[in-house]
């Protein structure tokens, strides 16, 4: 099967200007768990620009896209739970030609079905960052992924971004106190209507913000932004045997000693690394199922903020330029 694709020969900086195209690409043969979906919507990730200008990824041409709403097409032999013509989710993997795609061959272990009543734009907008930060919080903090179920306070550096947003929700449902970081009057409301209990100020000192609001240690912190930065302040305000965590590359070496003494623990979270190493694949399906219901239940709501129509290299161009530029609340979905 062919399918027209937005994506690149090399990786590039938006300064040069705009390097995507389209292509018709041959679909890889199904294997028996694989699925066939002709995509509707896809969210853009700030991934999405790092491996845009790193040039890394699938295999020429580069086609990203982490995040999509589409219908099945095709089944694999070993589908038993999906019908053609369902309506799926799915945050996929770098391995494969990602969903800035009219179609795409997805590993149905990977998705989750979306119920009629859930609008596609706004589910499109949340699979990798509710499998970000529910890794984080219940499979690499121990948090309990049940609601009211913990108890403590978390502390997010970066509160209104994409994972932030969700990372704040999915914190409150679980039972804890959520304190999250902003500068901007936008970011800050935002911040708020996402469940905050408390939002302080990151262009000023965090230690002494979190002084007046009663806080000097904190059993749970998750950095979202400039890990290089943050990482030493919140290691000393971590409590003893609490997990502090990051989804941010660092551009140095950290000095885990510092958490030694008060055994605290460092969490990495990369949301591919389970595809990348094909280790529990099937848990990401599982944990869209619960992005669902909480979506039906409305204890979780969509962080969509934008939507731009259209499937061309010059939207694609658009949406990284709109992401790229750091001042995104919420996130941003391309419906094609």
């Amino acid at each position: 099967m062919i399918s027209r694709v937005i994506g690149f020969e090399k990786g590039f900086p938006l300064s040069e200007g705009n390097h995507f195209e389209t292509y018709e690409v041959m679909l890889p043969k199904l294997n028996k768990f694989d699925i066939v979906v002709k995509n509707l919507a896809v969210s853009i990730n700030p991934v999405d620009t790092k491996l845009r200008q790193s040039g890394k990824g699938t295999q020429q041409p580069h086609v990203l896209g982490y995040d999509s709403v589409g219908i099945i097409t095709q089944l694999g032999d070993k589908v038993a739970h999906l019908q053609v013509g369902d309506r799926v989710l799915f945050a996929g993997t770098t391995k494969r030609f990602g969903s800035y795609s009219e179609n795409q061959v997805i590993d149905s272990r990977l998705v989750a079905s979306l119920p009629n009543e859930l609008a596609t734009d706004e589910a499109a907008a949340m699979p990798l960052t509710f499998i970000t930060a529910y890794e984080m919080l219940f499979e690499k903090m121990g948090l309990i992924p049940e609601e009211s179920q913990n108890q403590g306070t978390i502390l997010i550096i970066n509160g209104a971004g994409g994972v932030g947003s969700v990372a704040t929700q999915l914190a409150k449902w679980a039972g804890l106190k959520v304190i999250t970081t902003a500068s901007r009057k936008e970011t800050k409301d935002w911040s708020e209507k996402m469940g905050a209990d408390h939002v302080i100020d990151h262009h000023k000192d965090l230690t002494k913000q979190l002084k007046k609001i009663g806080f000097t240690q904190l059993p749970y912190i998750l950095i979202l932004h400039s890990t290089d930065r943050y990482f030493t302040e919140m290691s000393e305000l971590l409590e003893p045997f609490g997990h502090l965590g990051s989804i941010v590359a660092a551009n140095k070496d950290l000095d885990l000693t510092i958490l030694k003494n008060k055994s605290g623990s460092f969490d990495w979270e990369y949301m591919f690394a389970k595809t990348d190493y094909d280790y529990k694949v099937a848990s990401q399906g599982a944990i869209l199922k619960l992005l669902v219901r909480l979506l039906q239940e409305k204890k979780i709501h969509s962080t969509l903020t934008k939507i731009i129509p259209g499937f061309s290299p010059e939207v694609f161009y658009q949406a990284h330029q709109l992401v790229e530029e750091n001042n995104m609340i919420g996130k941003l979905v391309v419906h094609y």
